[in-house]
């Protein structure tokens, strides 16, 4: 079974909240105008780069503009981000703990999560944008350009869609239904074969879609049941991981522990079927 939630996040100020808000969705929408624009233009990795994990003059575009409005309009909040901030070699749970200690919050985006669909011009990639606390997501926005969709969510204020509300029902049956996962930076994680062996005996489909944002995102809108992510950064999920919050899906860790930021392994799902996505997982890595 899995762990007993863990103390609530703390209450941020509400006029805080909604400018993020406001500000995190016009910078989704920017971002998602861009993206369309550009993709499939033929552009390919250089030589040392992982095409698990490319960096294309989108993203650093992309990245410096929500750099530059959010520190004009949240001066002291530092930003993070996947073009000028990863740091390969580090733990989740190290760079996290790195960007928690500067200041109370901090920003974490993804400018082009999917760079290698993105490149490849296939419809399947995201802009990602949440703030932070220690405690994890704040607020959270994923631009999924290609369905002309944003998604927003703020602590203890619910998800949207385009300005729909979402929520999960209480989906306990797993049969005919979808998880997802993703390859790591050097490919499939140690596991990731049984695991959907695991998932497939329980006539349950497996996707790698090739974005961890999107990827989660699916499971808060209730069409996949469970995502599966291995290994990943905290600009790839934040933002997707306060949409799975507020739509009242369960976010865990590797060993059960429910965190609104896990750092050692993540599965979020629909709260009836965790359990049984978790065993499936676990028994993929003994």
């Amino acid at each position: 079974m899995t762990a007993l939630p863990s103390e609530p996040a703390q209450r941020v100020e509400p006029g805080l909240v909604s400018r993020a808000l406001e500000i995190a969705g016009r910078l989704a929408n920017d971002a998602a105008d861009v993206i369309t624009e550009t993709a499939g233009r033929g552009a390919r990795p250089a030589a040392t780069e992982s095409p698990f994990d490319w960096v294309t003059d989108t993203g650093r575009i992309l990245e410096r503009h929500t750099r530059r409005v959010l520190a004009d309009e949240f001066p002291g909040i530092p930003v993070f981000g996947e073009e000028f901030d990863s740091s390969p070699g580090t733990t989740v749970a190290e760079q996290c703990a790195a960007r928690s200690s500067s200041a109370r919050f901090r920003w974490s985006v993804d400018p082009v999560d999917g760079t290698a669909n993105y490149v490849a011009g296939l419809p399947w990639c995201a802009y990602s944008l949440a703030m932070l606390d220690e405690h994890g997501p704040v607020v959270g926005v994923v631009a999924d350009p290609y369905r002309g969709q944003i998604y927003a969510a703020a602590r203890g204020r619910g998800m949207r869609a385009n300005g729909t509300p979402v929520r999960l029902s209480d989906q306990q049956e797993t049969r005919a239904g979808i998880v997802c996962t993703e390859l790591t930076r050097t490919g499939a994680w140690r596991g990731m074969d049984r695991f959907i062996t695991n998932a497939t005996a329980a006539q349950v489909g497996v996707r790698l879609l090739g974005s961890p944002a999107l990827a989660i995102t699916q499971v808060a809108l209730g069409h996949a049941m469970a995502a599966v992510l291995d290994s990943y950064e905290e600009w790839d999920v934040a933002g997707a991981l306060a949409l799975a919050v507020e739509s009242g899906a369960a976010v865990l860790d590797r060993h059960g522990r429910h965190t609104a930021l896990p750092v050692d392994g993540l599965l979020v799902a629909a709260p009836g079927v965790a359990d049984n996505v978790l065993h499936w997982w676990s028994q993929s890595t003994d």
